[in-house]
């Protein structure tokens, strides 16, 4: 832009006012000079035109809003003062003059071309949109408008048509020339084309009043398919809206992600599909990647001094009319500052890189670097073409970037000061260049440039090779110069760091190490691994180091040492040139005197265990030929032979030979032979009594010995003796269990003082676990029966777990045992207790005991455990209660006292214990001042208990016996307050709170009156100020009013529905009758056709008709008072199995069994005189009869008549098909099931 500038001097000093627009290859710049302010320049800021003039500019006022189309030929200007210019770009002509596209006295705040170059839209101060259209006819340029949006429902203040790029003209969605509108309070898409339609609604909600709306385009790629995403925002939130069409064609539009800010943004711009460029309120700008989020580079650009558009969204060139929300927004709009062209308002590509090194942060540039390498980086814009190309031109910049890296660390390095700080420096500088040369594999980079560079600093290239090693230890970097390994070898060397030398040795190629410099190093300074590691891998020599460690193992095994392995092709080779070495009777120097097989000896010495693990590895790899038979046979006679015959030996080790003997013989392909009176002699050895010194290790030894297969080479009779004799504990118990003489391994565990503590868990398991036979479990209870005694000794908790779970029903001959043998007192009360209780509570089978044993039991738990008296004895069924009463008042335990004197029936004498605790507590307070909290809560507590225990039994005594608990209990709360004779105590309020609990809780069984006289009464209160007892009397007024309230609630709602019952009742009752039938269901005749005068029709509530003649023939109707009373027929017949003289008897009590109605036959159905009475026993019988089954009589009966009914079979439930009135009980419709009750009658 200076350059424009530059070119054009006559305008440097009317740049006001700035108008954007980029397309293509070419840029404008509006000035506030209106037309003769329009300068367009090309991509390379070249000045191409300046069009307009001062007469035209004069006019319209200073360009507003400028848009470009898409093939940069044309230029439409927005003014101050509402005019549109449109300008031909390639001629530098005005084509059209727009004076009446929109309301006049309005600015154009944004002009936008759509991608059709025949459709803009344009945005004025006013807050309307509207669609202009360009035509030519008849070589006429016009314009014709259409409003889009009235500034009256809103006033939009952003508009951004949707813009697809060539590639993507044919996308579908491009067809509805989208447009994207911000107002005050929300955001519309709606779509041109075909036809005007809004597609999308979202208002924002609560926001800062001053806060730009914002909104950008751009199609990006999500789940395979591009589709255009809208970013919008006002505040510091982006929402991110993904615009698809469907099938059908309709536009869908859902929200993504948002992206929160802890700053406001003033403008929001696309760079591609992942990077976004956001300018906040102070004019930073943030490149965020949209993806992740990740804030990817800021930069200040205040000192670009950014023009704001204010002077139009407050129309200030034509009168300034517009709203103050619009006004106030214009203050941060700069819609028209800033454009994206290509990513020029950002670093591009190595430039970005080339930033960083100004700024001298080297160490982000080749992180920034190595990620476009990779093809990680982010916004990137501008490296473009093959991979291999991009990768070799970043390489070269990081080599340049390392070497001036290392020279800059040279240069920097302090002059001055301690050492450390020098090596400090260089300690953060080389790792970095390490690892980049690791990363391009450029090793000739860091072992001749960098090396030489850093060479010349002495401390520079000590730091240089100690910051090799971790990368050679972890095999990073293996092949190294053999000038740099040589000075590795000197400054390790003068460090004295010989094992990190060693360590380095054993991970390099052998080919880049001096090996002469390095086994004198090594034989020199002993280290060991290091000259193993050159002499197997530089000269092939196996044998010669072989007087050291554990090579041997390696070299077996056909593995190189210390690391990989021996090439094939030599693993025989050095096999059997390892055994040579092996077996050798005398060493090559060796004394006269020197014993046999020396070398074996040393290794025996050396590690017996890891020697013999070696062989036996060896001999897994053997094959099964005569040389290998010949190797494993002469090796183990002279194992034989080295430690059998010298005791220099320990049992431990001999142990290890014998056990490892032992697998090989047990083996299935074995070929050793061993004599076996060698294992008896090891035996001996190992259980000799009279060597007490190591006693586990032996025990331990010929543990391992049997377990590895030994055993069938001892007679276990004899092995048994010998342990028992040595009081080898585990090997008996090896033997048992081997034997399945579970028993016996009880003595065991307890003649073992190690593992005394596991024979209770061993007992258990053997009782609970399936796969012991009974007779085994026997053997084992009865064991741990024997030993009771000996276990509660050893652990009186655990044998009471163990007695509670498999002896329940011996507690008590296990007590009786425990008083007979005279245990020691302490012992036997913990044992005694840990009988009763077990971890899960007390042992219920121990409730039944004799009472002697029981208060025995309460004695100790008073003694050692009071606080589980009382809910022990609320457990305890059977106890003598004189006696337990005696032991619980012994210890002055209160509360179980009170709890058995109540069980006993003294409710007096439990409340007087209760009591006199309490009044107890209540003279400790007015001692103490009241000032300890927790005596307040006992006296609360204690209080409490007494309450429940008055109201427990105040429902069983008279009025007088209940004052007798009640007025007490008040009168022992409201003396502490009698002696304190002032309010101002400490515990004034608290006693007068659990006063008022008192007479809340004692109003339910004491009279009112009687409660205020004995009040009155007290001098406490009698004498005093109304205001003293104002406080219990209003709070007895208020549970008063309470109660008082609460009984007429709940009466109001039993009458309410005691009279919608008796309504119910009475409509049921009074209701008529419909028969079932028109038939008599005795005689099955129609009542209508009967002809006798005297007979009526009777109606039952079950909906049966009979004639009053064929029901008397039954034995169904008898008279009562004078009153004629009917039952009927075929429901009672069903349900008493015929028999009626129940129903009868019922008759005369008053109580039918259904509601009947009698008539004549020519009049009306009426009601018989008779009255059912009382209504409510009638109607419950009525509904008791609809619902009940068939009486067990008759099913019994038609049982057992279907069971002799001739030859004929039905079955169970067959059926007979005789006369109704005899049918079978299974025809009967009351058989079935009813689940819900029949209506009363048919409506």
């Amino acid at each position: 832009m200076q350059r424009v500038l530059i070119q054009a001097p006559e305008e440097q000093h009317l740049v006001k006012h700035l108008g954007v627009s980029g397309g293509g290859s070419l840029q404008d710049l509006g000035t506030d000079r209106g037309a003769h302010g329009l300068l367009c320049v090309d991509q390379n800021q070249a000045l191409r035109l300046c069009l307009g003039s001062t007469v035209v500019g004069a006019q319209y006022g200073a360009i507003s809003a400028l848009s470009i189309n898409n093939d940069c030929s044309r230029l439409l200007c927005g003014f101050a003062k509402g005019q549109i210019t449109m300008w031909d770009l390639a001629s530098g002509k005005l084509l059209r003059s727009i004076t009446d596209a929109h309301p006049p006295g309005t600015a154009i705040l944004h002009i936008k071309f759509t991608d059709d170059p025949t459709l803009a839209i344009c945005n004025d101060s006013g807050g309307s949109v509207f669609e202009l259209s360009f035509k030519r006819v008849m070589g006429v340029r016009t314009c014709e408008s259409r409003c889009l949006f009235s500034g009256s429902k809103g006033e939009v203040c952003c508009i951004e048509p949707l813009h697809a790029k060539v590639d993507l003209r044919d996308h579908p969605i491009t067809q509805y020339s989208l447009l994207a509108m911000a107002s005050l309070t929300k955001i519309l898409v709606i779509g041109l084309k075909p036809s005007l339609k809004v597609w999308m609604t979202f208002p924002y909600g609560r926001m800062d009043p001053s806060s730009v709306p914002l909104l950008a385009w751009h199609f990006v790629a999500v789940q395979n398919s591009v589709n255009p995403m809208l970013a919008f925002c006002r505040g510091d939130v982006v929402h991110f809206l993904l615009v698809k069409r469907d099938d059908s064609g309709a536009i869908h539009v859902t929200k993504q992600r948002q992206l929160h800010l802890h700053y406001d943004l003033i403008n929001f711009t696309w760079i591609n599909s992942r990077t976004a460029v956001l300018l906040d309120s102070v004019e930073k700008l943030h490149v965020i990647d949209r993806q992740t989020q990740e804030e990817l580079e800021t930069v200040e650009i205040s000192e670009v001094q950014l023009v704001y558009n204010s002077s139009h969204f407050k129309s200030l060139a034509t009168g300034g009319n517009v709203s103050e929300a619009l006004a106030l927004v214009g203050e941060k709009a700069c819609y028209q500052s800033i454009s994206s062209c290509g990513g020029q308002i950002f670093y591009l590509g190595t430039k970005r890189v080339d930033h960083l090194l100004k700024q001298e942060r080297l160490t982000d540039a080749l992180a920034l670097a190595w990620s476009f390498y990779e093809g990680k980086a982010k916004a990137v814009v501008g490296l473009t073409g093959d991979t291999n190309k991009r990768k070799a031109v970043i390489a070269d910049r990081m080599v340049e970037i390392l070497l001036h890296y290392t020279d800059r660390a040279l240069k920097k390095c302090p002059d001055q000061g301690k050492i450390q700080v020098m090596e400090q420096h260089f300690q953060d500088v080389v790792p970095v260049i390490v690892d980049y040369c690791l990363l391009l594999q450029r090793m000739d980079l860091l072992f001749n440039q960098i090396y030489d560079k850093m060479s010349e600093n002495s401390v520079a290239k000590g730091i240089f090779l100690e910051c090799l090693e971790p990368y050679i230890l972890s095999d990073k970097l293996m092949g190294i110069t053999a000038q740099v390994m040589k000075d590795l070898l000197l400054h390790f060397q003068d460090k004295n760091r010989l094992e990190n030398l060693e360590a380095c040795i054993v991970h390099m190629d052998i080919t880049s190490l001096d090996i002469q410099q390095v086994v004198l190093l090594c034989w020199e300074n002993r280290l060991y691994d290091a000259m193993i590691y050159v002499y197997n891998s530089g000269m092939n020599d196996f044998i010669s180091p072989m007087e050291v460690g554990e090579v041997l193992l390696c070299c077996l095994a056909g593995r190189a040492y210390p690391l990989g392995d021996i090439p094939e092709d030599l693993v025989p080779l050095v096999k059997n040139q390892v055994f040579e070495f092996l077996i050798r009777l005398h060493s090559a120097e060796g004394s006269a005197d020197e014993e046999v097989y020396p070398y074996v000896r040393t290794l025996l010495h050396f590690d017996t265990r890891e020697f013999l693990n070696v062989l036996a590895l060896t001999f897994e790899d053997f094959k099964n030929d005569k040389q290998a038979v010949e190797y494993q046979q002469r090796i183990v006679d002279i194992l034989l032979k080295v430690m059998v015959e010298n005791s220099d030996f320990t049992p431990s080790q001999v142990g290890c030979l014998f056990t490892f003997l032992a697998r090989q013989l047990a083996k299935p392909n074995n070929t050793l032979f061993v004599n076996r009176t060698l294992f008896d002699q090891v035996l001996e050895f190992l259980c000799s009594p009279d060597d007490d010194s190591r006693h586990s290790e032996r025990q331990q030894v010929l543990l391992e010995l049997l377990q590895a297969g030994g055993i069938v080479q001892f007679e276990e009779s004899r092995l048994i003796q010998m342990a028992e004799k040595a009081e080898f504990y585990q090997i008996c118990e090896f033997m048992y269990e081997r034997q399945q003489r579970y028993d016996k391994i009880i003595s065991c565990y307890l003649r073992d003082p190690l593992r005394k503590e596991e024979v209770f868990n061993y007992i258990h398991n053997i009782l609970s676990i399936p796969g012991y036979s009974a007779e085994e479990k026997q053997l084992v209870w009865q064991k741990a029966l024997d030993h009771i005694e000996e276990l509660l000794v050893l652990s009186p908790g655990k044998a009471a777990d163990l007695a509670a779970i498999h002896f329940s029903d011996q507690i008590e001959s296990i007590i009786s045992n425990l008083q007979v043998n005279q245990m020691p007192g302490l012992e036997f009360d913990l044992s005694l207790l840990c009988l009763f209780y077990s971890r899960e509570g007390i042992n219920q089978d121990l409730l039944h005991l004799p009472p002697c044993i029981t208060e025995q039991f309460i004695e100790l738990l008073c003694q050692y455990s009071p606080d589980q008296v009382l809910e022990t004895l609320k457990v305890l069924e059977y106890c003598r209660l004189e006696e337990t009463i005696q032991i619980t008042q012994k210890h002055q335990l209160h509360e179980a006292s009170s709890y058995l004197l109540e069980k006993k029936g003294d409710i007096h004498g439990a409340f007087l214990v209760m009591l006199e605790r309490l009044q107890s507590k209540l003279l400790m307070l007015t001692q103490d001042d009241g000032t300890e909290p927790s005596l307040l809560e006992n006296i609360e507590d204690t209080l409490m208990k007494t309450i429940s225990l008055c109201q427990r039994n105040s429902h069983s005594l008279d009025q007088q016996q209940r004052e007798a608990l009640w007025f007490p209990l008040l009168e022992a709360m409201m003396s502490p307050q009698k002696s304190s004779g002032s309010s101002q105590c400490p515990y004034s309020e608290s006693l007068k709170s659990l006063t008022m609990q008192v007479l809340n809780n004692m109003a339910a069984f004491i009279a009112l009156p009687s409660i205020l006289q004995r009040i009155l009464q007290d001098p406490v209160y009698g004498k005093g100020k109304l205001g003293e007892i104002q406080g219990l009397v209003l709070g007895m007024l208020d549970t008063f009013n309470y109660e008082q309230t609460l009984l007429e609630t709940t009466t109001s709602l039993l009458n309410h529905d005691l009279h919608w019952s008796l309504c119910n009742l009475r409509a049921s009752v009074t209701r008529g009758l419909t028969p079932k039938q028109d038939y008599c269901c005795i005689c099955l005749q129609q009542y209508k056709r009967r002809q006798e005068t005297a007979d009526e029709i009777i109606v039952f509530s079950c909906g049966h008709l009979y004639h009053s003649l064929c029901l008397l023939s039954k034995g169904c109707g008898t008279v009562t008072k004078g009153l004629m009373r009917w039952i009927c027929y075929k429901c009672n017949s069903s349900n008493k199995g015929g028999k009626l003289s129940e129903n009868f008897s019922e008759l005369k009590k008053g109580t039918a069994a259904s509601l009947a109605q009698v008539s004549n036959p020519p009049a009306r159905l009426c009601f018989s005189e008779s009255v059912l009475d009382p209504q409510q026993i009638q109607a419950f019988d009525q509904l008791c009869r609809l619902n009940r089954g068939t009486s067990r009589l008759a099913l019994l009966t038609e049982l057992a008549r279907g069971s002799h009914s001739g030859g004929d079979k039905h079955g169970l439930l067959s059926v007979s098909h005789g006369d109704p009135a005899t049918s079978s009980v299974f025809q009967n419709e009351n058989f079935q099931l009813h689940l819900t009750p029949p209506p009363l009658a048919e409506e």
